[in-house]
């Protein structure tokens, strides 16, 4: 997605059927003509340029707004009932077509858009624009038009955007939830991504779904032995585990520490959280630059990196395993000496795991065989030692500070008062899940729960 608008504007006109089956607001039409003159507007058939004629609705810079997966796109609502997307000044015929190219951004297998379940105009959504319009000017239009493919866009949209549960303290005042109500992490989270072996894998298929999770080998299963040794700070596993549970999108960052070449042992010292999107990439470049300089004052080294499968299982997926090759290969330099680089995936929501604590799963790739150049890397499983620390550092308190003000307004943010399980709040969950990295000073516990009282009240 580039910042710099195009000129001229590209008008793009994508949608599917939906669009389709949209008027294309090429003629004016009478919208309130009596049932003489023409067949009542099905939902359908309301188009934005109606709303406007009718003052539904009015042009403006910024009115229009998409959530989706952790995504915010926002667009200008034109006086020709168009549709211009504020980050490249495109234009969009319909709230249709706006709505399949973003969510296609963000999930290419995406096929429709659902684009007035979709589209907010002033924090609303428009096709709630679309019912006061026929309660207003169509009152005797029957239900089965005024609710015509609203189950459908709603059912497929609420699940898209993982609508948020009911808070904890409503739930009291209505009694004991049932269990299919208890949170937004078990209903949308434990989605049906059955992990692979890797021998099933083969050749390379553009066609293959790169989201698909991959099993973990073990070294000896390879007929190898795990060339290098790693021992992990409790400080980097708190830090990454803390961030990971902030959001319901995946999360990114690095690791620093050190690799001892006589005693092949790497040691990982440091997380480094990317307080960006994913999304994002103008402001990417000088978030990692922020953290090369932080590795660099501290004399540390890039050893790895981590990412977080929010509500999945902590496995690589096909697009895991092609990242964690790529930065083994840059870490191994020109030089061709052998540096390892870690990966390191964590499992925050996934109801799968025991208890409340995250899945952690470090990995490493090897490369296919060289008689199979084509196929994918292996991926690995490595046995780590983790070190407690004694206390905890003010860089990682300072960190912690700096992720709730980052996703302090996001709109992925999770519900730390919602349900986990139906007698553990998400918020206990996250301090039950972060007790097994922290130390067990008395005193470390009261500036964790600090921590936690910023949570509750980031809301």
């Amino acid at each position: 997605m580039g910042s710099e608008p195009p000129s001229p504007p590209q008008v793009v006109e994508e949608g599917g059927e939906e669009e389709e089956e949209e008027m294309s607001g090429g003629e004016e039409v009478d919208s309130r003509a009596a049932p003489g003159r023409g067949s009542l507007l099905t939902r359908r058939g309301i188009t934005l340029r109606v709303l406007l004629k009718d003052g539904l609705v009015e042009p403006g810079d910024g009115v229009l707004s998409i959530h989706y997966l952790g995504k915010k796109f926002v667009g200008d609502l034109l006086c020709d009932g168009k549709i211009r997307w504020v980050e490249t000044g495109q234009i969009f015929n319909s709230p249709s077509a706006w709505a399949t190219h973003c969510k296609r951004l963000v999930n290419p297998a995406k096929k429709s858009g659902c684009g007035w379940a979709s589209v907010r105009y002033r924090g609303q959504k428009l096709v709630q624009y679309k019912t006061s319009w026929l309660h207003k000017y169509q009152p005797s239009a029957e239900m089965s038009l005024a609710s015509e493919g609203e189950d459908e866009e709603m059912g497929e949209e609420e699940e898209e955007e993982g609508k948020a549960p009911v808070q904890a303290e409503e739930r009291n005042r209505k009694g004991k939830p049932e269990q299919h109500e208890i949170s937004l992490v078990q209903r949308r989270g434990d989605r049906d991504r059955v992990p692979v072996r890797y021998c099933t894998l083969g050749s390379r298929d553009s066609a293959r779904d790169p989201h698909t999770l991959v099993e973990l080998s073990a070294f000896s299963a390879i007929n190898r032995f795990q060339p290098f040794n790693v021992a992990v700070s409790s400080n980097v596993l708190l830090l990454m585990d803390f961030h990971c549970h902030m959001t319901s999108s995946e999360v990114v960052g690095y690791l620093g520490g050190r690799w001892d070449t006589n005693t092949q042992l790497l040691t990982v010292l440091r997380a480094f959280p990317c307080r960006t999107r994913l999304a994002d990439r103008d402001s990417a470049p000088a978030v990692e630059e922020e953290i090369c300089q932080n590795l660099f004052m501290r004399g540390l080294s890039l050893v790895g990196w981590y990412h977080s499968h929010p509500r999945g299982p902590a496995l690589p997926s096909l697009q895991d395993i092609d990242s964690q090759m790529d930065h083994q290969l840059r870490l191994q330099g020109s030089n061709n000496g052998f540096q390892p680089c870690l990966g390191i995936i964590c499992g925050p929501y996934y109801h799968g795991n025991q208890g409340v604590a995250s899945t952690i799963t470090p990995f490493w790739v090897v490369p296919p065989p060289e008689q199979r150049p084509n196929d994918y890397g292996i991926p690995v499983a490595v046995e780590v030692t983790y070190v407690q620390d004694n206390f905890l550092t003010s860089d990682v308190l300072n960190e912690m500070m700096l992720l709730v003000e980052f996703y302090r307004a996001a709109p992925d943010l999770v519900q730390f008062t919602q349900l986990w399980s139906p007698d553990t709040t998400v918020l206990d969950k996250i301090k039950g899940s972060l007790s097994g990295h922290a130390p067990k000073d008395q005193a470390y516990s009261q500036i964790l729960e600090h921590v936690y009282n910023q949570l509750s009240n980031a809301h």
